[in-house]
C-alpha cells in the first residue's frame, strides 16, 4: 500500500526515515530504569531512573540508616540529597571534575547490569556545617528547579561543599548510587 501524494521509491525512504527518527527519538526520550544491588550480593538496595527529555537522574535508596533520594538535576546544575536518617536535605553544585555526566551515569549503570561487577572511580567527599541550615523559599526553587523543590520542601537544606575524606568517619553518611558513584555526606568542624 502506498500513500496516494507519494511514489513507492520515496514511500521506502519516508518509512526509513521515521524508522530511524523513531529509533534516535527513543533513546532521547526514554526512561531508563537500572536496579541497584549491594555489591557482593544480589540484594536489592535501590533504583535509579534517567529522565534523559529533562537531564534528571533519579535515586532511591532503601537500605536501613543509610537510605536516601538523590535528584541529579543537570538541566540546573544541581544534587540534592535527602538523607532519612537526618531528616535533611544536602545540595551541592554539579562540578564535572568530579561528578559524572549524565550519558557516562548510564553507561557506568548499564554495564554494572550486565557484567556485574563493574570498577567505578567515582567518589565523592562532601561536608556540611551543622548550624549552618535554612528552610528553601521561593528563590531557592527558582534556583534549583521543580525536581529538587519536590524532594526537599519542608526540610533544612544544607550547602555542602567538597572536601578531603576526613580521619574520623563518625559524623559521616552515604548517599548517591551505590557502586556507581559513591556520595559520602560529613559534618564539618565548626
Amino acid at each position: 500500500m502506498t500513500l496516494w501524494f507519494l511514489p513507492e521509491r520515496k514511500m521506502d525512504r519516508f518509512a526509513a526515515f521515521l524508522v530511524v527518527l523513531g529509533v534516535f527519538w527513543t533513546q532521547t526520550s526514554a526512561l531508563n530504569t537500572f536496579v541497584l544491588r549491594e555489591p557482593g550480593s544480589n540484594y536489592v538496595t535501590g533504583t535509579m531512573t534517567i529522565h534523559n527529555d529533562k537531564h534528571i537522574v533519579d535515586v532511591h535508596v532503601r537500605s536501613g540508616v543509610y537510605s536516601s533520594d538523590t535528584i541529579f538535576d543537570y538541566a540546573r546544575g544541581y544534587i540534592a540529597t535527602r538523607l532519612f536518617a537526618r531528616n535533611a536535605c544536602f545540595i551541592i553544585k554539579i562540578d564535572k571534575e568530579y561528578i559524572p555526566e549524565l550519558d557516562e551515569l548510564g553507561r557506568l549503570a548499564f554495564e554494572k547490569k550486565t557484567m556485574k561487577s563493574v570498577y567505578s572511580p567515582h567518589a565523592v567527599w562532601v561536608q556540611f556545617q551543622s548550624g549552618d541550615s535554612r528552610f528553601g523559599d521561593f528563590k531557592d526553587w527558582i534556583l534549583y528547579g521543580k525536581a529538587i523543590e519536590s524532594l526537599c520542601t519542608g526540610l533544612p537544606l544544607y550547602q555542602l561543599s567538597k572536601t578531603e575524606p576526613p580521619l574520623n568517619l563518625r559524623g559521616c553518611a552515604r548517599a548517591g548510587i551505590p557502586s556507581i558513584l559513591g556520595l559520602n555526606v560529613c559534618e564539618g568542624n565548626q
